[in-house]
């Protein structure tokens, strides 16, 4: 039995009648080549099930097309939903995605960054859990791409997608204080850029509406010792002590939340009529909730496609790019969990 061999660019050229240059720059969706140009290329790889070979493309480029990206966890949907975004964008550019998660840990985030370098990966997408920006400029300085998603680095100037955490923060409070509650409480995040932003942006609303502001309002579910839930809780447990009690909660994302809510009934309350809750984060199970959470959509996917739009750039950049800061819009989903208003319309 003969075996066939494997179909090569020059074959689709000569089956087309074009230049394998031509043929090449309409597999990579290069401006230049023609929509009808495009369509024949395409409509011949797939009836000849074409496979670049991707030892000669990065011989001939010296790119491996590949970008490596690595997050905290995919355990409650946020940096599942980064990588969708990620993802859909790198697959029609020729791109592969390798993915490694940190748990959190710093130096097993340095340790796992070294191997998708190791790797040759072609840029980076980074969600760090780093205190200091040392080790990324390490990074820069061997020449290595890098964006930043969600969070940011104190005193690093890097590319970065995400979200205005302290918007975030200022309009969950100021929909808590919209419902009727006075006394709001925060559950606030680990020591990272997103938990200060959104903790700023509370804070400041607070005093907008000459709301109380104290620091026993303020408890924080950082430790990494249990899983976010029960971090959630023991943070709202902490909160359902004081006197008087809390009547709304922002909390710092949803995985927290439902650790809060948790809480909140266990301890005989009704949610909203008691205590209103905000998350953040808006994951894909908040409105099949016990009680639907309330909760601001960050536009995780969205974060992930202009990050990996961005590393694609910086890989084809001769020029020393500059630093681009992109913040993705955030919108107010309102459930049931704080809605204590009914003329305040929910977003689904």
């Amino acid at each position: 039995m003969t075996t066939r061999s494997p179909v090569r660019l020059k074959d689709i050229a000569k089956d087309l009648n074009l230049s394998v240059v031509t043929v090449s720059r309409a597999l990579q969706n290069r401006r230049d080549i023609s929509t009808e140009t495009k369509e024949r290329v395409m409509q011949r790889v797939r009836e000849l099930n074409y496979e670049p070979n991707l030892a000669a493309r990065t011989l001939a480029t010296g790119r491996t097309y590949s970008i490596g990206l690595v997050v905290p966890s995919f355990l409650h949907g946020f940096f599942a939903e980064v990588a969708k975004g990620i993802v859909d964008a790198l697959r029609p550019k020729g791109y592969g995605l390798l993915i490694a998660t940190s748990n959190a840990d710093a130096e097993l985030e340095k340790r796992e960054t070294e191997h998708l370098l190791a790797r040759q990966v072609d840029a980076l997408i980074l969600a760090s859990v780093q205190h200091s920006p040392e080790f990324f400029e390490e990074i820069q300085a061997r020449g290595s791409a890098c964006v930043l998603v969600d969070r940011k680095l104190p005193g690093l100037r890097a590319n970065h997608v995400g979200t205005d955490d302290v918007e975030i923060g200022q309009i969950a409070t100021q929909h808590l204080a919209g419902q009727g509650c006075r006394r709001i409480a925060h559950i606030r995040g680990p020591e990272i850029s997103t938990a200060a932003g959104r903790l700023e942006g509370y804070q400041s609303t607070l005093r907008k509406f000459g709301l109380p502001l104290g620091p026993e309002l303020i408890a924080t579910a950082a430790a990494e010792d249990s899983s976010a839930e029960e971090r959630g809780r023991r943070a709202m447990t902490q909160l359902l002590s004081l006197r008087p009690r809390p009547d709304g909660v922002f909390v710092f994302n949803d995985a927290f939340a439902v650790g809060a809510m948790g809480a909140i009934l266990a301890a005989g309350l009704r949610i909203p009529a008691d205590i209103a809750v905000v998350g953040c984060g808006n994951a894909r199970w908040t409105h099949l909730l016990r009680v639907p959470l309330t909760t601001v959509d960050q536009g995780a996917i969205k974060i992930g496609e202009l990050a990996a739009k961005m590393a694609m750039k910086l890989v084809v950049e001769v020029a020393s790019p500059s630093i681009r800061d992109t913040f993705v819009p955030v919108k107010l989903v309102v459930r049931e969990s704080s809605l204590r208003t009914p003329a305040v319309a929910s977003i689904h």
